[in-house]
């Protein structure tokens, strides 16, 4: 193997629960609009097939704490959701097989400079302006299938300053677990640290420097988070 011209970039790594191992991250996949009252709440149709964009690795902020408020954007909104982390992977997974090929479960925050989203939308841009930004992906403990079973009937919470802005089970998935698995694969192919962000039901909104978030779901590790001053 040749040698580096310059550093090696640091490779995400999220904590597992229970374990001293921890758990790499590749990629990460992230589901819009998979919620029907999040849809409403965006002044959107109801699509069909789900809608895939991504984040990039080191957009992550393993186990939250403080992330700045970001640069470019005076209107910054927290997305709470169900993260799912793939053990394996491949192309055209059947979605009988999805489930087979996860680790585990934790919930994260898809951070978004909402200002910027409506107008990329509107033209048919790339998303990555509004969703691919610097600690734009704050990720929680994850939980291993073994320890928890599947997480496909539990509920989903995001409290800011310590009031529930977001609640919803995540049975109420339009695209369930299984499925998006399945059809991301069709696309991509998955691999072991693969991290897929599932989608934020309805009550989504914007937060300031000094703010606290805190993302929960039915017997997973929590997730909290602290808006810093706006990035240098």
């Amino acid at each position: 193997m040749s040698e580096l011209a310059v550093a090696a970039p640091e490779r995400p790594e999220l904590e597992i629960v229970g374990s001293k191992q921890s758990f790499p991250v590749r990629r990460i996949y992230c589901i819009g609009k998979n919620y029907v009252a999040h849809i409403h709440e965006m002044n959107a149709d109801e699509r069909d097939p789900p809608v895939i964009f991504m984040k990039p690795a080191d957009a992550v902020v393993p186990g939250g704490g403080e992330i700045p408020y970001p640069v470019f954007t005076e209107n910054f909104h927290y997305e709470g959701e169900l993260v799912v982390a793939l053990k394996s992977g491949g192309y055209n997974i059947p979605e009988d097989e999805a489930y087979s090929h996860i680790f585990g479960y934790g919930v994260g925050l898809d951070m978004t400079r909402r200002d910027h989203q409506v107008g990329v939308m509107e033209k048919g841009m790339p998303w990555e302006i509004t969703k691919a930004f610097d600690k734009s992906c704050p990720i929680g403990p994850i939980s291993s299938v073994e320890a928890t079973g599947h997480i496909d009937h539990h509920v989903l919470k995001t409290i800011v300053n310590g009031e529930t802005k977001q609640e919803a089970n995540v049975d109420l998935m339009i695209w369930k677990t299984k499925e998006i698995i399945s059809k991301i694969s069709e696309q991509y192919e998955l691999k072991a640290g693969d991290i897929i962000m599932t989608g934020t039901p309805a009550g989504v909104g914007a937060v300031k420097s000094g703010d606290t978030l805190e993302v929960t779901c039915d017997g997973l590790e929590p997730l909290k988070v602290t808006i810093g001053a706006r990035a240098a």
